[in-house]
């Protein structure tokens, strides 16, 4: 029987599975997994740890998805994090989660995407002069500037309705996934070739347990991001359903095509090769193909992370929608335009942030590092609250309970754990500091609860 749905507070729930599972599929898989093959090799030393790496993030972000997909199809809201924070912890859990997102870390990705776009972009000799930056700023004017008509085009798609946007994401992604299966079948092809290489060590690693954990640091983070699908959860038709198959879906073919790539790679190239590449997935075309098709992938691979900006956009405009409609934020950030039925204020407002970061923020990225910390600490604590449901709603209707309740939750928090001990230990002073952005929203969760203006559906 299907669940009954929760009101949707004017918006529609046009995205059906397939841009369901586009939304999981292209957000997570960027430039990372092109990138870090080297960093873990530099920290592990050896193949069978390396993907041993890739096995345990997989599995680790496969029981967050597990977990993720009860809370989604339970509860269908905009918002994700946001709702399970609420109903768990109280108003003030879901407006510190709220807070830290809709203020820094959502714009602070989408800028950090829109400009790793143009930063590949740059890499070709006419386009150099977009990447020529003066000391502070991660591009030249006219870079930023792009980076900018980026955000703006992709926000106007999503203003023009989510139906659009996610088309566009299915287009987008399935460019994504044939890059990487191009990647894997030139590799692969390839006469130089050889499986000894999966044999060979690199001597300069750290090697170790300690090395092993630093490489699945490096994997959980090329992992990280299908968690935005639960933002758009309102807006997904048959979520009961839905919801969970993409999650599940998404997460179990992403982890597939990590490990196929890393295995082309270390087919081309031996272990000393991939740790000493910046650009692991680039070099192997470029030995097998040559320079033209090296550019050529390079230029796709700007392309493809048209994917993952439209995902961060479409979820991120959802938090703020989410908090304003609540009474906890400006009201205005609850309207919906009438005519295409999205969240347009907070994509505009959404969108103003993403403008001052790139202009503004010169090197954005450390801003946006201050929040690293408060991601996984509400990573962990958002996993925690299926517990809290658990008991406090056990006759609550779950049209899809989470497989291996309570092993697979409990993994995925101490996973989080994990890593939140991790990011703050290795970025201290960033860490220290967005703990207090999450600290300051404490007396702006007042000042909005004196006077809540709640929008009904």
């Amino acid at each position: 029987m299907a669940a009954k749905l929760l009101p949707t507070r004017g918006l529609t729930r046009d995205l059906t599975a397939g841009p369901a599972i586009a939304v999981v599929v292209g957000t997570v898989i960027g430039t990372g997994i092109f990138l870090v093959p080297a960093e873990m090799m530099q920290a592990a030393g050896k193949p069978w740890m390396v993907y041993l790496a890739w096995i345990t993030g997989g599995v680790l972000s496969f029981s967050g998805a597990l977990t993720y997909a009860e809370l989604g199809a339970m509860q269908p809201e905009a918002g994700g994090e946001y709702v399970y924070m609420r109903d768990g912890y109280g108003p003030l859990g879901g407006f510190l989660y709220a807070w830290t997102t809709f203020l820094i870390s959502k714009p602070g990705s989408i800028a950090t995407i829109a400009t790793g776009i143009v930063r590949i972009l740059g890499t070709f000799g006419v386009l150099s002069f977009m990447v020529q930056a003066k000391p502070g700023h991660a591009l030249a004017p006219s870079g930023r500037l792009l980076a900018i008509l980026l955000t703006i085009l992709v926000s106007l798609l999503n203003y023009a309705g989510v139906k659009r946007a996610g088309i566009f994401q299915v287009i987008f992604t399935a460019l994504k996934i044939g890059l990487v299966f191009a990647v894997i079948f030139i590799a692969f092809s390839w006469h130089g070739g050889h499986w000894s290489n999966f044999l060979t060590d690199f001597a300069a690693a750290k090697g170790g347990l300690s090395g092993f954990m630093i490489a699945l640091v490096a994997a959980l983070w090329a992992y990280d991001g299908w968690n935005n699908l639960n933002m758009v959860a309102g807006e997904i038709r048959r979520p009961e359903r839905n919801v969970p198959l993409a999650l599940i879906t998404g997460v179990g073919l992403i982890a597939l095509l990590y490990v196929a790539v890393n295995a082309a790679v270390q087919y081309v190239m031996p272990s000393a090769m991939i740790a000493a590449s910046s650009r692991p997935a680039a070099d192997v075309v470029l030995t097998v193909l040559g320079t033209s098709a090296a550019s050529a992938i390079a230029a796709l691979m700007a392309l493809q992370m048209m994917a993952t900006l439209n995902g961060a956009i479409m979820s991120g405009a959802r938090v703020p929608f989410a908090a304003a409609a609540d009474g906890y934020f400006f009201p205005w950030l609850a309207h919906v335009d009438s005519r295409f039925s999205t969240p347009s204020a907070a994509l505009l407002w959404q969108q103003s942030l993403v403008i001052l970061l790139i202009l503004f923020g010169g090197n954005f990225q450390q801003l946006f590092s201050l929040t690293l910390f408060a991601e996984w600490l509400f990573y962990m604590l958002t996993a925690t609250t299926i517990f809290i449901f658990r008991v406090r709603q056990p006759a609550k209707e779950r049209p899809y309970k989470t497989w291996g309740y309570p092993a697979v939750p409990a993994l995925f928090v101490m996973a989080s754990t994990f890593l939140l001990f991790s990011t703050f230990a290795a970025n201290l002073k960033n860490s220290a500091l967005g703990t207090l952005v999450i600290l300051a929203g404490i007396p702006a969760f007042y000042f909005f609860a004196r006077h809540p203006r709640k929008i009904v559906s």
